[in-house]
């Protein structure tokens, strides 16, 4: 029988994390459209879906269905939910440490919400410190408009 802990390779969702055969998060994938939000101050991780919810539309202003995950940590830094919508209902992640602590996002005076990318979610998950590391330059193509129709098409 295995723990709470061990489940071997399932998902939440196709493509967004895959736990490993050694418990540790494999894969984080997310379409480019999708966001990420850290909430800056502690939170009580004891609201569920509801709870949650009402915390991003009220207190920050952003839409909870709209498939962006939003990052909540607690007081002690020792456990972390991710709320986001999928379909038809909402999906909380949850990780909690048995030791150590998450590192808390630095952010301005005033910021209750950040937004990071799927690497700095990555790095925070597995207690890698990202103010340490320099990110080195590289090209970065001009966005493309949202509409598939402007692309060109090859034959």
């Amino acid at each position: 029988m295995r723990s709470h802990g061990e489940l071997r390779g399932a998902t939440s969702r196709p493509g967004l994390a895959q736990v490993g055969p050694r418990g540790g998060w494999r894969v984080l994938n997310f379409p480019s459209n999708v966001r990420l939000f850290v909430a800056t101050e502690p939170t009580d991780l004891r609201r569920g879906y509801d709870g949650l919810s009402a915390l991003v539309e009220g207190t920050f202003g952003k839409q909870a269905m709209s498939g962006d995950l939003f990052i909540f940590m607690n007081r002690r830094a020792n456990q972390v939910r991710i709320l986001f919508w999928d379909k038809d209902g909402y999906v909380i992640m949850m990780k909690r440490l048995e030791e150590g602590t998450f590192r808390r996002v630095a952010t301005p005076e005033g910021n209750d919400l950040v937004e990071i990318d799927a690497g700095e979610l990555a790095m925070l998950l597995e207690g890698i410190d990202a103010p340490c590391i320099k990110r080195r330059k590289r090209f970065a193509a001009p966005s493309l408009p949202n509409n598939d129709a402007s692309l060109p098409l090859h034959s």
